[in-house]
């Protein structure tokens, strides 16, 4: 019985990383079939109605939205752009702030997308550690020239699977330049100003952006 009870015991032993491991399994697909799922699906739909998005905005936000938003963690992306002013928003500004800036960035987002297509997307091999909780994942899309445009994604775990939280075009990050441009202007003008303005320029009456964050 001693004998049974200490390799019973040592079973356990063995398997506790093991289990400890598969406790933190995050789900849904990992950040590279993430984002070539979403990146294929978005460009899938441009392509076929390409005329009729450039026509008209509200539907190409509403593609956006549709396809991008549910990987997309618009909390944890609105907090880093606003910085030290989200320690000292409001609940109601914050809100506000939110959703304001996520109809600003995949308005722009979507925008940039319309003169690439699906043919010519790439998703470049992974670079990282597969157990980190970040990643970025590289991909490639080519204009009509045949110029390749880097079209990078920042991604981090959260209870409800990997969910971006950056995107980088050409060098340039979405976070960091909207961080900058809003920093300065709230140093001028103050948070509500800068969110007003977002507003505006989302239209008056548009519905806030639904948020996926984790």
């Amino acid at each position: 019985m001693r004998m049974i009870f200490l390799s019973f015991v040592a079973v356990l032993l063995a398997s506790g990383p093991a289990l400890a491991a598969d406790a933190a399994v995050v789900p849904g697909p990992g950040p590279q079939q993430l984002i070539e799922k979403v990146s294929q699906d978005l460009l899938r739909e441009i392509d076929a109605n390409r005329a009729t998005l450039n026509a008209d905005p509200v539907k190409l936000r509403a593609l956006v939205d549709r396809v991008v938003l549910p990987s997309f963690d618009a909390d944890y992306s609105a907090r880093l752009v606003l910085g030290k002013y989200w320690r000292t928003a409001t609940e109601q500004q914050r809100q506000r702030f939110i959703n304001a800036f996520i109809q600003s960035m995949m308005r722009k987002y979507g925008n940039a997308l319309l003169e690439f297509t699906a043919d010519r997307l790439a998703i470049l091999p992974f670079k990282g550690d597969p157990t980190a909780d970040r990643a970025t994942v590289r991909t490639e899309v080519k204009r009509d020239n045949g110029t390749p445009v880097p079209v990078n994604y920042t991604l981090h775990t959260t209870p409800k699977g990997w969910k971006a939280w950056d995107v980088t075009i050409e060098g340039i990050s979405y976070v960091k330049n909207f961080r900058t441009d809003f920093g300065a202007e709230i140093e001028a003008r103050g948070l509500d100003a800068v969110i007003e303005r977002l507003e505006a320029e989302g239209g008056a009456t548009a519905e806030p952006a639904p948020r996926a964050a984790g």
